[in-house]
């Protein structure tokens, strides 16, 4: 099994759809995570907005981990704060997948530019903000030289909040052609590799057909879902030091282990490494304990020989000859 770590390095005032302005004092915090990356031979992916691409001191931050070889950089388009702004801004226009063909290519072209100008790097690897990705946006990323998407993510639906609908999608990887971006193409140009989130229990199919069920009827959703939960008998774990602690990201990778899964992927924002800024991490104790979360997790991972690479290699590692490509997975 391959990790990856993908990480979206953005503004402090994340979903400010109205703002003019943008800090970034959250990536002051990346060289010391980026020490403990080190520690256990991590090689992260920070996926980088518009503010953060054209912003010197972040610039130089990333530039100097860059330098060394120790992460990649790729991008990532929050609409509401990557030019030209030609659309209202408004929280479904904060998604990328709802805008024009025309809009989506200038704004992906702007920052895309941007990164190379400032970073010096052509980025190859793309994530949607808000997780707002469709074909038309994997057809410009496309044009623009990317070969790798980390924007799905597996068995969770974003309609409520204007996105995409995933929940039919296995966290396992695939490659695929645009703008078909939920079909697996043996030869496809580009590659998927989810977002991982999945479940403890190894019939993912029924997990996922039973969550689906549940939510039709969202206030029992929630009390049945609670219940479920505590029964041992549904539960849905993001390997994401936000949402989970290093018990449950441990056990998740323990279920793909079991299911051959090749690529396990770990996500989380630059936003959440500095109290007060997201709903994650309150106090400069959740700070303490979202580092040791992920401290933790490495220790696994490093124990039991988990390879860490850039994202763009993870899919053309040695064992992508072994995969069956033709078989459509289902979750």
């Amino acid at each position: 099994m391959i990790l990856v770590i993908t990480i979206d390095v953005e503004e402090d005032n994340w979903g400010g759809y109205e703002c003019n302005s943008f800090t970034l004092e959250n990536v002051k915090k990346i060289p010391s995570l980026q020490r403990l990356f080190d520690e256990y031979d991590v090689i992260p992916t920070y996926l980088v907005t518009y503010p953060v691409a054209t912003s010197k001191e972040s610039v130089y931050i990333l530039k100097e981990i860059l330098r060394q070889g120790k992460c990649e950089i790729g991008m990532h388009c929050h609409p509401w704060s990557t030019p030209p702004f030609d659309e209202d801004k408004s929280v479904h226009n904060s998604m990328l997948c709802n805008l024009s063909s025309e809009l989506q290519r200038k704004k992906l072209s702007v920052l895309h530019d941007a990164i190379e100008k400032n970073l010096g790097v052509a980025a190859k690897s793309f994530r949607a903000g808000r997780w707002g990705y469709n074909g038309t946006v994997s057809s410009v990323i496309k044009d623009l030289g990317y070969t790798v998407d980390t924007s799905i993510t597996p068995f969770t639906d974003w309609s409520e909040y204007h996105g995409p609908d995933y929940s039919l999608l296995s966290p396992e990887p695939y490659r695929f052609e645009s703008p078909e971006i939920f079909e697996r193409h043996h030869n496809g140009s580009m590659i998927e590799i989810p977002a991982s989130i999945g479940y403890l229990q190894s019939n993912y199919e029924l997990c996922a057909s039973v969550d689906r069920a549940l939510k039709s009827n969202f206030g029992k959703y929630l009390r049945l879902k609670g219940v479920l939960n505590k029964m041992y008998l549904l539960n849905k774990i993001w390997l994401s030091p936000e949402t989970s602690d290093a018990y449950q990201m441990i056990k998740l990778t323990k279920v793909f282990i079991r299911k051959k899964y090749k690529i396990i992927n770990m996500f989380f924002h630059s936003t959440s490494l500095q109290a007060g800024l997201t709903s994650y991490v309150k106090s400069k104790e959740d700070e303490i304990r979202y580092f040791n979360r992920m401290r933790e997790y490495f220790k696994f991972t490093s124990k039991v020989g988990i390879k860490s690479v850039r994202l763009s290699d993870a899919y053309q590692s040695n064992w992508q000859d072994d995969m069956d490509l033709n078989r459509r997975q289902t979750p």
